[in-house]
C-alpha cells in the first residue's frame, strides 16, 4: 500500500477519508477492550484505535503489538471526543479507527526507554540508532537540514556556485594535527584529511568562479570538548573582488535567512561590532557574549603609584616581548551578599587561568565612613578609592573583583570569571541571541612554547591596508609585529565564536614576506604552499570569504549543551564511536599493503 503521509501531517482536513500510514509505536494503552497505539515516525505522533466492535480481528492482532514494533495500518479519519483530545499534540483533535494493521517486524526489549530521562550518554551512543528515534533529537536532525537547505538557498540566489574540494589532499600542518592517510599506490606517502577548504577555495578565486560555497566535512585531530569534533561540518564560502564590509554583510542575510526560515523570527540588522581592542578591553575575552551586563574596567593608572605592592608591581612589570602588567576591576551589583566561601571558590576558580589570587573590595557602605569590606583597602589612600569608585560606578551593596597581572592573564582571568557569574547568577539579559562581529584582530601572536610567530587566524590573511606598511618595513622590530592588525573577522554568537574569516593576501611578495615572518623558510615554504604561491603569480584578485561551524551554530540556536547532539553520529571526547567501535585495529595484511608497521600491539580481549 502507498503511504497517504506522515504522521503529524493527518488533520481535520482529511476527516471521514481512509490513510495508509507507516511507523512504530511509540507506546500503547489498552482501555477497556479498546487499543491505543501513538504511532510515530519522523514527523510526529498520531493516535490510532483498535476497537473489537469495528474490526475483532484487527483488534486481535493488536493485543500482541509491543513499543518500537513496525506497523502499517489503514483506517478512517475521525474527530476524537472532545474529552480525549490532547492539545500537546499538533494531530490531538483527531485519530485513526483502523480497519486494517500489517506488522512489518518486530522489536526486543530495550536497552532503554525513548521517553526516559537521563539516560547516559555512553548508552545512547552505543545504541545511536534507537537514540536518534526520539522526538527531540528528530526535532533537532530536521531542524539541521532546514538550516542546511535555507543556506544553500540563499547562497545560491547571491550567485554562489556550490564546488566541492578534495577530501584527500597534502598535509600542511599549521596549528591542529591532520589525520593521514596511507597511501598504497605511493608506498611510504600519505593524504591528510581537510582541516578546512581555505587553500582550495582560494584557488577557485584564482580560477575566476568568483563567489564559491561548500558545506564541507573537514577534520582535526586535537583534543575534544563540548563544542569539537574530530570530523565537523562548516557552511564555507569566499568571494572575489570584496573587502571585508562586503563578506559581512553576505554572511549576515545567510544568518537572517535562516532565523527567518529556521527560527522564526526576525534577525535584527546590522550586527553590532567591536573592535579586538574594544572586546578585550571591556570583556577580557574576543568572544564576548552581550547579554551579560558586567565589564572590566582597567585601574592600571590609578593604580601605578599605589602603596598596595600587589598592585604596583604588577603594574611595572613588563613581560616578554612586551607585554605589559595591568590592573582590572569587575563590579558585581549586589554582590556584596556574596559569602565568603563564594568568593574563595571564585578565586580558586580564577586560577585555572593563571592569576595568582583574586583581590576583593565589598561595598558595605561609602568608603569616606570607612564602608569598604577587605583585607586590602587598608593600602588606599582616599585619592585611590575615590578613582576605583568612579571608574567603576560602584554602590553600596557591590563587590568589587580585581586582576592584577600580566595583560593576557589579567583579561583572561576576568573575562572567564564574568562568564562563569552570569551563569551562577543568571545575570543575562536581553534577546536570548545575542550576535556581535569582532573585527581588526593583531595579525600575529607570539607563541612562547615554539619561540615565534603565529598567525592569528591562518598564514593567508591579509594586515589592515593602513598596517601593512609597517609588516613590510625592512628591520622592523619584532616586538611591534604584534600591534599589526589584520582584516579579520569573528562572529560571535552567545559569547561562542560560530564563524570567522578574513580578506586573504592575494599578493605574491606580501604572501611570502607573511611566511617569513612566521619563520616559515622560503624551501619549506615551497614544500608546504607552493602550488598557492605559484597561482598567486598568475593574476590572483582580491578576495576574501569566511566559513561558519554549522555544528555548533545549531546547537546554539536549539539550546542544546553538547554538539554532539545535532549530528547524527558523534564521536566521543576520546574522539571514538561506540555504535561502530571505530577507531580499531587492522589485520596485518592491510598493513602490509599499506607498507606500515605499529608499534601498538593490540590487546587480545
Amino acid at each position: 500500500m502507498k503511504r497517504s503521509g506522515y504522521c503529524n501531517e493527518i488533520r481535520e482536513h482529511l476527516l471521514g477519508q481512509q490513510v495508509t500510514l507507516f511507523g512504530w509505536v511509540n507506546s500503547r494503552r489498552d482501555h477497556g477492550g479498546v487499543i491505543f497505539i501513538d504511532l510515530r515516525d519522523r514527523s510526529g505522533l498520531v493516535q490510532v484505535v483498535f476497537n473489537p466492535e469495528r474490526q475483532p480481528e484487527v483488534h486481535r492482532q493488536a493485543h500482541g503489538l509491543r513499543n518500537e514494533y513496525v506497523l502499517l495500518v489503514r483506517g478512517e479519519v475521525v474527530l476524537r471526543p472532545a474529552e480525549t483530545e490532547n492539545p500537546k499534540l499538533a494531530t490531538g483533535k483527531i485519530e485513526i479507527l483502523v480497519d486494517h494493521l500489517q506488522l512489518l517486524n518486530t522489536a526486543q526489549q530495550l536497552p532503554f526507554q525513548l521517553d526516559e530521562e537521563g539516560v547516559g550518554e555512553a548508552t545512547r551512543l552505543q545504541y545511536r540508532f534507537l537514540d536518534l528515534r526520539r522526538l527531540e533529537m528528530q526535532r533537532n536532525l530536521q531542524f539541521r537540514h532546514r538550516v542546511m537547505q535555507t543556506t544553500r538557498r540563499t547562497l545560491d540566489e547571491a550567485g554562489f556556485l556550490e564546488i566541492e574540494t578534495p577530501m584527500l589532499t597534502r598535509s600542511t600542518p599549521e596549528g591542529a594535527r591532520d589525520y593521514l592517510v596511507p597511501s598504497r599506490v605511493n608506498p611510504g606517502q600519505f593524504y591528510a584529511l581537510p582541516q578546512s577548504p581555505q587553500l582550495f577555495k582560494q584557488l577557485l578565486m584564482i580560477a575566476g568562479y568568483d563567489r564559491y560555497f561548500q558545506i564541507a566535512r573537514c577534520f582535526r585531530d586535537e583534543d575534544l570538548r563540548a563544542d569539537r569534533q574530530p570530523e565537523f561540518t562548516q557552511i564555507d564560502l569566499e568571494m572575489s573582488f570584496v573587502e571585508a564590509e562586503d563578506v559581512m554583510a553576505l554572511a549576515e542575510s545567510v544568518m537572517a535567512a535562516i532565523f527567518q526560515e529556521a527560527v522564526g523570527s526576525a534577525l535584527p540588522l546590522p550586527i553590532p561590532r567591536l573592535t579586538y581592542k574594544e572586546a578585550m578591553a571591556r570583556y577580557g575575552l574576543d568572544a564576548p557574549d552581550l547579554r551579560n551586563p558586567l565589564q572590566l574596567v582597567d585601574l592600571t593608572e590609578a593604580m601605578r603609584h599605589t602603596a598596595f605592592s600587589v598592585f604596583a608591581q604588577a603594574v611595572k612589570q613588563e613581560g616578554s616581548r612586551g607585554e605589559r602588567g595591568m590592573v582590572k576591576a569587575l563590579r558585581l551589583p549586589g554582590g556584596a551578599q556574596l559569602t565568603r566561601k563564594q568568593i574563595d571558590e571564585y578565586t580558586e576558580f580564577v586560577k585555572i587561568y593563571g592569576a595568582k589570587g583574586l583581590a576583593w573590595i565589598k561595598l558595605n557602605g561609602p568608603w569616606q565612613e570607612d564602608g569598604w569590606q577587605s583585607p586590602i583597602v587598608k593600602f588606599f589612600t582616599d585619592a585611590e578609592k575615590e578613582a576605583i569608585r568612579s571608574a567603576t560606578a560602584a554602590e553600596v551593596g557591590d563587590i568589587l573583583f580585581f586582576g592584577a597581572d600580566r595583560a593576557s592573564i589579567v583579561n583572561e582571568s576576568l573575562g572567564r570569571l564574568r562568564v562563569k557569574l552570569g551563569k551562577d547568577l543568571q545575570l543575562l539579559q536581553g534577546n536570548p541571541f545575542s550576535f556581535v562581529w569582532v573585527t581588526e584582530f593583531p595579525l600575529l601572536d607570539w607563541d612562547n612554547e615554539s619561540r615565534r610567530h603565529v598567525a592569528v587566524h591562518h598564514p593567508f590573511t591579509a594586515p589592515m591596508v593602513e598596517d601593512r606598511g609597517e609588516l613590510e618595513r625592512p628591520g622592523m622590530e619584532e616586538r611591534f609585529l604584534d600591534e599589526v592588525r589584520s582584516q579579520a573577522y569573528d562572529l560571535v554568537l552567545n559569547g561562542t565564536e560560530i564563524g570567522g574569516g578574513s580578506i586573504r593576501i592575494h599578493d605574491p611578495q606580501l604572501q611570502a614576506r607573511m611566511l617569513g615572518l612566521l619563520g616559515i623558510a622560503a624551501e619549506e615554504a615551497e614544500e608546504k604552499f607552493g602550488f598557492l604561491l605559484r597561482a598567486l603569480d598568475y593574476g590572483a584578485p582580491p578576495h576574501g570569504g569566511l566559513a561558519f561551524g554549522l555544528d555548533r551554530l545549531v546547537a546554539i540556536l536549539l539550546g542544546v549543551e553538547s554538539i554532539r547532539d545535532v549530528i547524527a553520529f558523534p564521536k566521543t571526547q576520546k574522539a571514538g564511536c561506540l555504535l561502530t567501535q571505530a577507531p580499531s585495529y587492522v589485520d596485518a595484511l592491510q598493513l602490509r599493503e599499506l607498507y606500515l608497521r605499529t608499534t601498538q600491539v593490540q590487546k587480545k580481549e
